[in-house]
C-alpha cells in the first residue's frame, strides 16, 4: 500500500524561501514554549515599504515548516502593512489539511514575520523622526502624529480601534500601539 503524499508533507520536503534575507533586513523571531519550536525569518524591503525577500529559519515540525513557507510566499511582494494584515487572520493551510493540534506551531511563522516588520518599523520610526516636520507614528500606514492627533480632536476618539477606524493607524504590525496611547493620553487631557 502507496501511503498518499498531504500537501504539509509536500511543502516540508520542498520548502521554499529558506535562508536568510540579503542586507540590509529586518529580522523577527517566534518560539514555543510548549514544543520548543523556533521559527526567524528576514525581510528585505524596498523604499516603498514593499517585501521583495523574505526567508526563513526553522526548527520544528512539518506544519512549521509548511506554513511558513506559505506565509512568505504569501506576503512576497506586499507592504509591510499588508502582509501584517495578513498575519492577523492566517489562511496558512486548508482546515482539513492541518495536523490535529499544530495550528500553533503554523502561527509561529506569523508571530515571527510581525516581529521582523515591528524592527523595521521601530528602525523606521527612529530614522524619520526629526527629518521632517512630522513624527511618523505608524510606519505600516504612513500616519503622521499630527494626523492623529487631528483625528482625535475632531472626532473625540478614546481608544486605539477607534483611532484605527478612523486613519488606519495601528491597523498594520501595532508597533505603534504606544505611541497612540500617549497621543490619546495627551490630546484628551487637553479637553
Amino acid at each position: 500500500m502507496q501511503v498518499q503524499s498531504s500537501p504539509v508533507r509536500e511543502l516540508f520536503f520542498d520548502a521554499k524561501h529558506v535562508g536568510e534575507a540579503r542586507e540590509p533586513n529586518f529580522v523577527g523571531r517566534a518560539a514555543s514554549f510548549e514544543c520548543g519550536a523556533v521559527v526567524r525569518v528576514s525581510l528585505h524591503l524596498d523604499g516603498a515599504q514593499r517585501i521583495v525577500e523574505a526567508k526563513f529559519k526553522a526548527a520544528g515540525c512539518s506544519t512549521l515548516v509548511a506554513a511558513t513557507s506559505l506565509l512568505i510566499e504569501e506576503v512576497l511582494g506586499k507592504t509591510t502593512a499588508e502582509a501584517a494584515i495578513a498575519c492577523q487572520n492566517p489562511l496558512l493551510l486548508e482546515a482539513g489539511e492541518m495536523a490535529a493540534g499544530k495550528f500553533e506551531c503554523a502561527l509561529l511563522g506569523c508571530e515571527a514575520l510581525i516581529d521582523a516588520i515591528r524592527n523595521y518599523s521601530d528602525a523606521a520610526r527612529f530614522e524619520s523622526h526629526g527629518e521632517g516636520d512630522e513624527a511618523l507614528i505608524c510606519t505600516c500606514f504612513c500616519v503622521s502624529e499630527r494626523t492623529i492627533e487631528r483625528e482625535i480632536e475632531t472626532h473625540r476618539l478614546q481608544t486605539i480601534a477607534e483611532v484605527t477606524a478612523a486613519c488606519n493607524a495601528g491597523g498594520g504590525c501595532r508597533s505603534c500601539y504606544p505611541l497612540i496611547e500617549e497621543i490619546l493620553e495627551g490630546v484628551n487631557s487637553e479637553s
